[in-house]
């Protein structure tokens, strides 16, 4: 049986960033599954507000500062990711090791803030409709916060070792920076809903 070569790949790279790697697909697909879930709850919520006599249901509006304080955080910490984005992708070995550490404090910060938010929202999750949509709405925002944080907090102990320096890791790293935009962005529709719903 005769083999016929019909191209000659093995000039192609091993690894690919952006678009032309299968993990940036992975973590846009990701996030396409999520996002459904927060649209989904914040659906619920909507339609329980629209429904009810009076909303907040049995509670006063929850205490804006906690939520404040972390949407100012997570619109901070945009500057820092967007730099090791960029660094990743100019494969600065030196400037991502930094800019991932800073991030993993980015994200530490708002989940230490976020203690304080759940006693906040003046109600129990087990009170009544409204209570429990609240906490769904922040636990699954703050699960969001840990996974990043945790995937920060591994890849950067990975970017000091002797596997930092390589073009897969570099990937990685942008793909955990859009992954972190996407978590601050859905915070910004959670916060207006939480927040200011109520207080309309």
């Amino acid at each position: 049986m005769k083999h016929r070569i019909v191209a000659d790949l093995s000039g192609l790279p091993l690894h690919g960033a952006g678009s032309s790697s299968q993990t940036w697909w992975g973590t846009l697909a990701f996030m396409l599954i999520e996002g459904i879930g927060f649209v989904l709850a914040l659906a619920v919520y909507l339609y329980l507000a629209s429904i009810a006599p009076q909303w907040p249901l049995g509670a006063p509006p929850p205490d804006p500062w906690p939520g404040t304080i972390i949407a100012a955080l997570l619109l901070l910490s945009a500057i820092p990711n967007w730099l090791v984005g960029r660094w990743a992708e100019a494969q600065d070995l030196r400037k991502v090791r930094i800019g991932l550490v800073i991030m993993s404090v980015a994200g530490i910060l708002p989940l230490i803030v976020r203690i304080w938010e759940f006693p906040a929202l003046n109600v129990s999750w087990d009170s009544n409709a409204y209570g429990s949509i609240l906490w769904i709405l922040l636990g699954l925002h703050t699960a969001h916060i840990l996974t990043d944080v945790m995937d920060t907090l591994v890849l950067t102990a990975v970017m000091f070792t002797r596997h930092g320096d390589n073009k897969r890791r570099y990937g990685d790293a942008q793909d955990n920076a859009l992954y972190w935009y996407f978590v601050v962005l859905t915070w910004l529709p959670i916060y207006l809903c939480i927040y200011g719903v109520p207080r309309l």
